[in-house]
């Protein structure tokens, strides 16, 4: 068919009248209330049983009157119709469609009624939406099964009345008596009746029909916004039926604009996974392979160049299946050539001439293709044409720093956000083509691009990407792609690429760089730099890991980058900006990159490192515990080591012992170990069970499989409690409560009991295999059992006494304390006793004279009785007093002079002391200066 006639057909004519246009119908509705019927838009009831009789009539006279019937039919229904008369109209329809073969005048009036069908639906009531619900679905999937009828005119009407379901218009006049149906009530029963997928299955009808098949496609493209019946049309393997008609001749370039319009629409709200299995196949992807080809060679217009590259995200999406012949259609060959013929020079003539511009449209393309490589390496088998694509020597070339005076087909944005792009491509594509990194000296091209990135040479990034957030005026973002690259890379653990990385010193430089990132602080990037850190500190971890002379290298400049991230504020930890990712680097590299080298253990050790950790370890954050644990376990070999755990003290004078044990009893709660209120063994056959071991049934299992209690020992951190605390000796650990003793015994014994734990297994395991060991063997395994047993009782038995004594204690404690209670409430009872005579005696005479009789007397009888001869006595008290207090004679010294003594600051200041003429002590004089005198003339 020719461009003309396409275009002159695309207007469908209805028969008898001029052509009419397919932009959305202007419905007319009466809607002012008059006495005259013919003005108010309504006609006369029709009887509607009548006209479905008289069509079900045969006879040939009776065609006239039948055409006449159904020509009132439509006057009368001219300006919508009634959801109660719905079913009836389109049984008329039915009969009159099935009349057109063999009496082709019934054309007209079938096209006539479907004309009315894109007219309002009218309600009398607002349930008739709900009461003709299901007619109403009926009468509108009776349109998709029309479409089998072999009229053009039919079935472009069909289509222009599906589609303006979508563009209803509120309705000018009013019908007395009538309201019209809500604007999406067409649209749900197109849902409920299925008309997506009948229309699907009529596509079939219209191989060589283009006109036709254009209008499917429009209508297709109005249905396929709803998800409901996206899903009809995948059941009605639509995704697959238009896909492969792609390449279909179109002058106008509807079909594949349209076309490609319903895949996204499918794509979008239905299954993913079913349509990409029903475009997975060789004569879908060939169909788009050809249109792709046709579109990135021949497309000049910024349309095509849309559709290109939506044509390339549908292929993309496809990619994803690793069943889709994309190999052996080609079609993966080709797209890694469009992604790297402007890197790499190419002689194949499909990219001959060819040069991407600076439009938005080209830009997305070229980010389009690195996706999509990115998807290519998921298989395989596509590993060696991405070799012959050289496609490593084509992302290279971005990862390089900026050259001055180049000319460049990108913008400096553009050219920015593909150099990112590039680079988060090699992250994922390097480390399956390690042979061609190596070739095209990638770890050099990487650590020069760093060493750039770290320089203090000016550079302004945009950083409007998605790869380019957080890297706005800076080279953050840059770093950031370059250490994730060399961080896949190392974590290979491939020899020859680390030991190029570490010959051309990338440990020093990684290290430096982590402290430029300490010294550019600023808290707007600070999401970014604690990024940047934890990716090299991995890097450095992967590197160093196995190797003493490496972790020599690290040496103490590492060790001060660690100790820098572990005094880190706790109160950080929960800002969610990455430092909890820092800190777990930081505690993988103390693993990686010291234990083991003795000079850094020590300097670490010399910096108080065990204090930071066994800080960071009091914070009782589960997620750190259990490195921080294993990482203890491994220094403790260091005999240096236990001196630090045991000096170490953390809130309220807790000791690291203390702490460990707390950790011991938070973890057994957690699994659900019985311990009675005390912390004492409740099942001395079972001390160390969890709830999940109770629960799980003991069920013979292969030689290489572990059974539960040994999985049990790598799966929570009571092995290497027990370990840390071996190691410090159980016998000298310092600020244990009585507490604290009772589960230490359990610590203590975990190995013995976890052996038990095995050894139980293993009989429980014969007997459900129903073996029966020799009696030697039955003797020993027996006695095992009954060993551990009464480790268990004996473990008991001590914690039982440690809490009598403990009690005991308690209780002589609480009769001390009751003794200084008591003295103290005697004391203030003489207290009280003693001022209540004082008194008495300064408020009667005869109490204090009773008082002063007594003290006399009492005075008296501490005298010595014999005076020896000779001797003068002196009285000490003197007569006639009427006091009780002690007395005798008083002396009164008058004080020196202030004047003679110079004061308080007399003896401050020996500079200035001057022995006075008068005599006394010193005192402080000022300082005067001293004038040389005139000598005095000598009378001659």
């Amino acid at each position: 068919m020719s461009t003309a006639e396409a275009a002159a057909t695309a207007q469908a004519r209805a028969p008898g009248s001029r052509i009419k246009s397919s932009s959305p119908r202007q419905i007319p509705v009466v809607g002012v209330v008059t006495e005259d019927k013919e003005v108010q838009g309504v006609s006369e009831p029709m009887d509607l049983n009548r006209v479905i009789k008289l069509l079900e009539e045969t006879g040939d006279d009776l065609e006239e009157k039948q055409l006449i019937s159904v020509k009132k039919m439509v006057q009368c229904y001219q300006n919508g119709l009634p959801l109660r008369d719905l079913a009836q109209i389109f049984k008329i329809l039915n009969l009159c469609t099935g009349k057109i073969k063999k009496q082709p005048h019934f054309l007209e009036p079938a096209y006539n009624i479907l004309k009315l069908c894109g007219l309002p639906f009218l309600k009398k009531k607002v349930s008739d939406e709900i009461t003709y619900a299901e007619d109403t679905a009926n009468s509108i999937a009776l349109l998709g099964d029309l479409m089998i009828i072999p009229s053009s005119e039919l079935r472009i009407q069909i289509c222009k009345c599906i589609i303006d379901f979508y563009h209803a218009e509120p309705p000018k006049k009013h019908i007395t008596g009538y309201q019209q149906a809500s604007s999406s009530y067409k649209i749900k029963m197109a849902e409920v009746g299925g008309l997506a997928k009948t229309m699907v299955q009529s596509l079939a009808l219209l191989e060589n029909q283009l006109v036709e098949k254009l209008w499917v496609l429009k209508a297709l493209q109005h249905l396929s916004a709803s998800e409901v019946n996206c899903t009809l049309m995948v059941k009605a393997q639509a995704a697959s039926g238009i896909c492969a008609h792609l390449n279909d001749p179109d002058p106008s370039g509807q079909l594949l604009f349209r076309s490609s319009e319903i895949l996204w629409n499918l794509l979008e709200k239905s299954s993913k996974e079913e349509i990409i299995q029903q475009l997975s196949n060789l004569e879908c992807l060939l169909a788009l392979k050809k249109v792709f080809k046709n579109l990135f060679t021949r497309g000049l217009s910024h349309y095509d160049r849309q559709l290109r590259n939506d044509i390339l995200v549908i292929t993309t999406i496809i990619s994803q299946n690793p069943g889709a012949p994309m190999i052996e259609c080609g079609f993966t060959r080709d797209l890694i050539l469009f992604a790297t013929f402007n890197e790499v020079k190419s002689q194949n003539p499909l990219v001959k001439g060819l040069k991407f511009s600076n439009s938005y449209e080209d830009f997305e393309l070229k980010k389009l293709l690195f996706n999509i490589i990115v998807t290519f390496y998921k298989d395989l088998s596509t590993i060696q044409l991405l070799i012959d694509g050289k496609v490593i020597l084509a992302l290279f070339t971005y990862v390089k720093k900026p050259e001055k005076h180049k000319i460049v087909e990108w913008s400096a944005a553009q050219y920015e956000e593909l150099q990112l792009h590039a680079i988060a491509t090699l992250s994922s594509v390097a480390p399956f083509l390690i042979d061609e990194y190596m070739l095209y000296q990638g770890n050099a091209h990487v650590l020069a691009f760093l060493e750039w990135c770290d320089s203090e040479d000016s550079f302004f990034s945009h950083g409007n990407s998605f790869h380019g957030t957080g890297g706005r005026g800076n080279k953050f973002a840059q770093m950031r792609y370059s250490l994730r690259l060399l961080r896949a890379m190392v974590y290979l653990e491939h020899e020859t690429i680390n030991k190029d990385l570490c010959e051309k010193r990338a440990i020093q430089q990684l290290i430096g760089i982590f402290k430029n990132t300490v010294s550019k602080y600023n808290d707007k990037e600070e999401a970014i730099l604690l990024e940047i850190q934890s990716d090299i500190l991995l890097i450095l971890s992967g590197l160093c890991e196995h190797h003493i002379p490496r972790k020599e290298i690290f040496g103490t400049e590492g060790v001060d980058i660690i100790l820098h991230v572990m005094k880190t504020d706790p109160k950080k930890l929960q800002s969610g900006l990455g430092y909890n990712v820092l800190l777990f680097s930081t505690l993988d590299s103390i693993w990686c990159c010291i234990l083991g080298c003795y000079p850094s253990e020590d300097y670490f050790l010399e910096k108080e490192g065990i204090f930071l950790l066994l800080d960071l370890m009091a914070l009782n954050q589960k997620k750190f515990c259990n490195l921080i644990l294993g990482i203890l376990v491994e220094f403790c070999d260091n005999p240096k080591t236990a001196a630090h755990v045991n000096a170490w003290r953390g809130k309220k004078d807790q000791t690291a012992a203390s702490l460990l044990i707390k950790l011991w009893r938070k973890e057994e709660k957690e699994l659900g170990v019985k311990r009675d209120k005390h912390g004492k063994i409740v099942d001395t056959k079972k001390p160390l069970f969890t709830s999940f071991q109770e629960e799980q049934k003991i069920t013979p299992l292969p030689a290489n499989c572990p059974t539960i209690a040994v999985m049990d020992v790598a799966e929570n951190i009571r092995a290497k409690i027990y370990a840390v605390l071996g190691k410090l000796d159980f016998e000298n650990l310092p600020g244990l409560s009585a507490e604290d003793f009772v589960t230490l015994c359990i610590i203590h014994r975990y190995l013995d009991f976890k052996i038990g734990e095995i050894w139980n297994e293993i009989y429980e395991e014969i007997k459900l295999e129903n073996l029966r060991p020799v009696t030697t063997d039955k003797k020993i395994l027996e006695s095992i059992i009954t060993a551990s047993e009464n480790i268990g009782k004996m473990v008991a038995s001590l914690q039982s006494e440690m809490i009598e004594s403990q009690a005991r204690q308690d209780v002589q404690n609480e009769q001390k304390v009751y003794t200084k209670v008591q003295a103290t409430h005697k004391q203030r009872e003489l207290a009280n006793k003693s001022w209540e005579n004082f008194l008495a005696r300064t408020s009667n005479v005869k109490t204090l004279k009773k008082a002063k009789r007594l003290q006399e007397k009492g005075i008296e009888s501490s005298r010595y009785s014999e005076r020896p001869p000779n001797a003068i006595f002196h009285r000490t008290d003197i007569e006639g007093l009427n006091t009780t207090v002690p007395s005798g004679g008083v002396v009164t010294v008058e004080s020196t002079p202030a004047r003679l003594v110079g004061g308080p600051l007399a003896d401050t200041d020996i500079a200035l002391k001057k022995l006075p003429i008068r005599g006394g002590a010193l005192q402080r004089v000022k300082a005067v200066k001293t004038v040389n005198e005139p000598e005095k003339s000598v009378p001659t």
